[in-house]
């Protein structure tokens, strides 16, 4: 049996995918050998050394501390792309209440008093203070053309308008994705000069923090609009603000309200809702769980923030041993004479690395006593092993 606590709730059918023969899954459990978690602050989590993976029901894992995870060998889980219909089109709805005044006119509309003649004079009266824009022929720009960029991108074209993409890291499978039509920017700034809306899908990193900034909003066509369901951080709330007060920005539209965006009459904060569907819920969980349970079952690491992609098919009567390590050299070497030391013949082996972190699966005919993990546990580099069985 495995045991899964739940630091929030989790979606049931997502926890379906975890049979009952096999997992006892609790919100309070003993020694669990993973945790499933959504929104829960595990920075200041007391988390118990018998955790061997921890899955996050979502795609951002700060909530999560990814750097300790990866210095106890204990791979971390997400589940990318799996809301990414749902962010999409919260963002499409976003930019169409920025294009058409939206937010103006509903505020506009709830302060009328009189009776419906009355209303209807000062309807017609105000209403032009909220001519909006219409979303053909303008240019949409797209940092960050992962699963929910793509996305964006694809439904933009859809919607008329011309598309630039900017991300020099986008993977094969999402490139596959991508509509021929969207066009190529050559970097950040080179993107914001050719766009009037802009949309970031980037994740929050040193790097990403305030990327968009007073000196690029300057960049953007008018009527500017910028879109930031991916961090608050990423963009910088001061320059925003300046800016929508100029009239140099049309509209901000996020999902991280704060006291100064949810008074301003340009800006749209919704309540951090990018996720908040029935179906992206599912979604991630159901995903999510079954990579624990792909890990836990056979060692085989699928979507993981801090190791690498590892995937070796486990064959029948074959004992696995699976070891995380330090990424420096001679890991391997070490292990497989320690294994042939004790007459261990390896049927298969599988060596994966990702920045400082290296994962290794050792396939062999015969069981692997208990002792000879431990002595391979104790060479040095080395961050954590276990056996599993087909």
């Amino acid at each position: 049996m495995f045991k899964i606590q739940t630091l929030n709730n989790i979606s049931p059918i997502g926890l379906e995918r975890l049979p009952r023969e096999r997992y006892e899954v609790a919100s309070e459990i003993q020694h669990p050998d993973a945790i499933l978690v959504r929104s829960a602050d595990m920075h200041k989590l007391a988390i118990p050394d018998t955790v061997k993976a921890i899955g996050r029901a979502g795609a951002g894992t700060n909530n999560i501390p990814v750097a300790a995870m990866s210095g106890c060998g204990v791979p971390v889980f997400n589940a990318p792309g799996a809301n990414a219909n749902a962010v999409k089109e919260l963002v499409l709805a976003g930019l169409l209440m920025a294009a058409r005044n939206l937010r103006g006119s509903l505020d506009f509309v709830g302060g009328l008093s009189g009776d419906d003649k009355t209303l209807a004079k000062l309807v017609e009266d105000g209403k032009k203070k909220f001519v909006g824009f219409e979303l053909p022929g303008r240019t949409l720009g797209v940092i960050g053309l992962g699963a929910i960029g793509v996305k964006v991108a694809n439904a933009a074209l859809d919607l008329g308008m011309n598309v630039l993409g900017y991300d020099p890291a986008i993977t094969v499978q999402n490139a596959w994705q991508l509509n021929a039509s969207v066009r190529q920017a050559m970097s950040v700034d080179d993107l914001v000069a050719r766009s009037q809306v802009l949309s970031v899908h980037v994740p929050l990193l040193d790097a990403t923090r305030g990327l968009i900034n007073a000196e690029r909003l300057k960049l953007l066509k008018k009527p500017g609009v910028v879109l930031n369901f991916a961090r608050a951080e990423i963009v910088d709330e001061t320059a925003i603000v300046a800016a929508l007060d100029a009239g140099a920005l049309h509209a901000y539209v996020c999902d991280f309200p704060s006291n100064t965006l949810k008074k301003h009459p340009r800006a749209i904060a919704t309540p951090h809702l990018g996720a908040s569907t029935g179906e992206a819920e599912d979604n991630c969980a159901m995903m999510v769980a079954e990579q624990l349970r792909e890990f836990l079952e056979t060692g085989n690491i699928r979507n993981s923030v801090n190791f690498p992609e590892a995937v070796l098919p486990l064959a029948e009567g074959m004992h696995r041993l699976c070891i995380a390590n330090a990424n420096v050299p001679n890991m391997v070497g070490q292990i497989t004479t320690a294994l042939a030391k004790h007459n261990l013949n390896i049927a298969d082996l599988l060596n994966k690395s990702r920045g400082d972190v290296a994962y290794t699966i050792v396939d062999v005919d015969s069981p692997i006593p208990a002792e000879i993990a431990q002595e391979i546990g104790r060479i040095q580099g080395v961050l954590s092993t276990r056996v599993v069985r087909a």
